[in-house]
């Protein structure tokens, strides 16, 4: 039997990161033409990374202010929620001086536990009212976790294997589960995976009762493999999936 989970949290869309894929939209007004697709397609939950304007990601307040606007602007009452990775910005200080410079603040952030320096900016993103998503990528990640002493202060926990396999994925994202559930950690989890791999992810979670994300950041194909052709259409595969499994 499922476990009841919140509708807030059910499905997630993760419009852009890095991904190489001809729909990644990367401007304000693009993120949100994809969003608004997404959230017309079911999604719940906006989760991106602003971009400059070369086409890079970016912690830079004048991007980030101008992304949320435009996201908001088309997908009012959404949840956004934006990524603080270390791949953006590898310097823990510098990262922490971006984020803390940001004068319009998303709803929520992805926090990934491993990264050096991630407390303070949890921390400091607390204190000003932004709910943490504890990214877990790994067993080590979810150990870490357990052990921060945020664990009743976060929104929830994103389980985000990075195994492609899809066998390896499922018993990754397993294993970051049972760390969570032998620390007695009752806080959401919406879990997600890496290309292919990513669909057997998302169903699993669906079955245990827990949320799950997609999106172009998570995988560029569908189910049976073809690519995607953009984050409406991955939604629209997901919120399949919780209509045929989640019942």
């Amino acid at each position: 039997m499922n476990t009841p989970v919140s509708p807030e949290s059910l499905l997630h869309a993760a419009l852009n990161g890095g991904r190489d894929h001809p729909a990644t939209p990367r401007t304000p007004k693009a993120i949100a033409d994809e969003a608004a697709a997404a959230v017309a397609a079911g999604a719940q939950v906006i989760h991106l990374h602003p971009f400059d304007a070369s086409g890079r990601q970016t912690f830079d307040d004048v991007a980030v202010s101008a992304t949320l606007r435009e996201v908001r602007a088309v997908c009012p009452g959404i949840p956004i929620s934006l990524s603080t990775s270390a791949e953006i910005e590898p310097d823990p200080q510098k990262r922490l001086t971006l984020i803390a410079g940001w004068t319009e603040l998303p709803d929520l952030v992805s926090a990934n536990q491993g990264e050096a320096g991630i407390r303070e900016v949890c921390e400091m993103l607390i204190g000003r009212g932004v709910g943490i998503e504890a990214g877990l990528l790994s067993v080590d990640d979810a150990t870490s976790f357990v052990g921060s002493g945020l664990t009743d202060r976060c929104e929830r926990v994103l389980v985000e294997t990075t195994e492609t396999d899809p066998d390896r994925a499922l018993t990754d994202a397993a294993a970051i589960e049972r760390v969570i559930a032998e620390a007695d950690i009752e806080l959401p989890q919406v879990h997600h995976g890496e290309g292919i791999a990513s669909w057997v992810v998302n169903a699993r979670a669906i079955r245990r009762g827990h949320g799950i994300r997609t999106g172009l950041e998570d995988t560029p194909v569908l189910i049976d493999g073809s690519q995607a052709a953009g984050n409406g259409e991955l939604v629209a595969v997901a919120a399949g999936l919780l209509a045929e499994l989640g019942s």
